[in-house]
């Protein structure tokens, strides 16, 4: 199936959106409060718990809903993979200190910036397909979803590039890192469209399995982080906030 060059603009809307909102970190302070530490951890957790709900677990529950009341089985089994492969990366990776440069043991812990990224990147793979499939379907060049998907991955690029930054990484690696979690979403739509037959029945699956990922991100490290102090509101009221964005993003471009 051939590739025409507005499918191709199509594609790749959504990557400039991740990047756009990894470039954040240029405008923020190196030094950062415990407050402000919390307030971005709660924005990130509701941002995150707000798209494994509308743009990943729905969508894979819609898919399938040739099954009929067995429609929710993909999503649940999708969701438990993830948890399960967060869960393992997170016993079995190794990872470096940054102060003393020693690698931890097979049963360390991942570091919440490299959770956050991983779990990011994986959702922008099946994200990428669901476009990939809508232009499969189409060819057309329509760029309605890939622009609603771009602005629902503006926050996602810089909940990557902020915390990374605050955790010592230069400004431009932190950029690098939040632009190269989305690099995969363009891959994933446009092998979708010349795989279409292949790949689009294991969509619910790969959808389900990012909301798994990132739901393990949330409740193991950003909302701990989020409630440590005595003034955990703050990051309470974040994560609503963040929530309440993603959720309109989702609902509101589709």
């Amino acid at each position: 199936m051939g590739i025409n060059l507005n499918v191709i603009y199509g594609v790749m809307i959504p990557f400039i959106g991740t990047s756009l909102g990894a470039f954040c970190v240029y405008f923020m302070k190196k030094d950062l409060s415990k407050g402000v530490e919390r307030m971005l951890s709660g924005f990130a957790a509701g941002v995150m718990v707000a798209a494994s709900i509308w743009s990943l677990l729905i969508p894979a529950i819609e898919e399938s809903s040739g099954m009929g009341r067995l429609a929710f089985m993909p999503a649940v089994i999708g969701f438990w993979i993830g948890i399960g492969f967060l869960l393992l990366m997170d016993h079995v990776i190794p990872h470096m200190h940054a102060s003393t440069n020693e690698v931890e043991g097979p049963k360390s812990s991942l570091s919440k910036t490299t959770m956050l990224v991983l779990a990011v990147t994986l959702h922008n793979i099946p994200e990428g397909m669901a476009v990939g499939v809508v232009f499969a379907g189409w060819m057309t060049g329509n760029s309605g979803i890939s622009l609603g998907i771009a602005i629902q991955n503006f926050p996602e690029g810089a909940i990557i590039s902020m915390p990374l930054y605050s955790a010592g990484a230069s400004r431009h690696r932190a950029f690098i890192n939040g632009v190269l979690s989305g690099v995969v979403e363009p891959i994933g739509a446009i092998l979708t469209i010349i795989f279409a037959q292949a790949l689009t029945p294991i969509l619910p699956y790969m959808l389900s399995f990012a909301a798994g990922a990132m739901m393990y991100v949330v409740v193991e490290e950003l909302i701990p982080e989020m409630s440590e102090g005595e003034h955990s509101h703050s990051g309470v009221l974040m994560f609503a906030v963040g929530f309440s964005i993603m959720m309109t993003l989702d609902v509101a471009l589709g």
